[in-house]
């Protein structure tokens, strides 16, 4: 792979192009942080595992109208230049991407705010008349996810660049051509990266990106 001629590039959302989590912030608004806490306080003690995580998460949310939920996702502290970001990298042929566990419908809030060309996230929570559903069978798949974005985007595992801050993202970074550690808070994060960024500014990560060489 050529200096900045990364077919895909792939983004985690919480923590990556927010700074505080989102789903705290969901949280917040629907007065569940009691509920927001203690399943981030069990899942990083490892009492609890990430399918089980991710379904509490998405409990917060269950029965409210999706544009509360999209109103609280408009109110997340975020990275700057993230449109910008994601427009640079699409003018240099780059596919971006989100690759997430969260699901659909805010993956797709993102897209349409963002610019991102797709998305893979986690499935078990439907809207239906406009009303976030109960989460059912959720299950945590990132790997499977970025071999489907991989397959769409028509490239091997080797032309994707992934970019997050958390464990699951850790374990994708030898799995593709290079691994983006960003603003973990982590060590083991970052270790398993090929770079380790700290900023606030999404577009200079897409500038990063796209300097960016093959592994040695």
């Amino acid at each position: 792979m050529r200096e900045g001629s990364w077919p895909l590039v792939t983004v985690d959302i919480d923590g990556t192009l927010t700074t505080v989590h989102g789903w705290k912030v969901i949280a917040a608004a629907f007065g569940q942080m009691d509920a927001f806490d203690r399943t981030q306080r069990d899942f990083y003690a490892k009492a609890i595992g990430e399918d089980q995580h991710l379904e509490n998460m998405l409990r917060i949310a269950e029965g409210r109208p999706l544009v509360e939920v999209e109103a609280a996702l408009e109110s997340t502290p975020r990275l700057a230049g993230v449109s910008e970001g994601v427009a640079f990298l699409r003018s240099r042929g780059t596919r971006v991407a989100l690759l997430t566990h969260n699901p659909r419908y805010v993956c797709e809030w993102y897209v349409r705010r963002f610019g991102f060309d797709d998305y893979e996230g986690v499935e078990g929570q439907s809207v239906a008349n406009g009303l976030v559903g109960a989460p059912h069978e959720v299950r945590a798949d990132k790997r499977g996810g970025l071999e489907r974005l991989a397959a769409r985007a028509g490239t091997p595992r080797t032309g994707v660049v992934h970019v997050g801050d958390g464990w699951a993202d850790a374990v994708l970074f030898p799995r593709v051509g290079r691994g983006v550690a960003l603003n973990s808070r982590l060590d083991d994060v970052n270790r398993a990266a090929d770079v380790v960024l700290s900023t606030d500014d999404f577009a200079e990560v897409a500038r990063r990106i796209a300097a960016l060489g093959p592994r040695p």
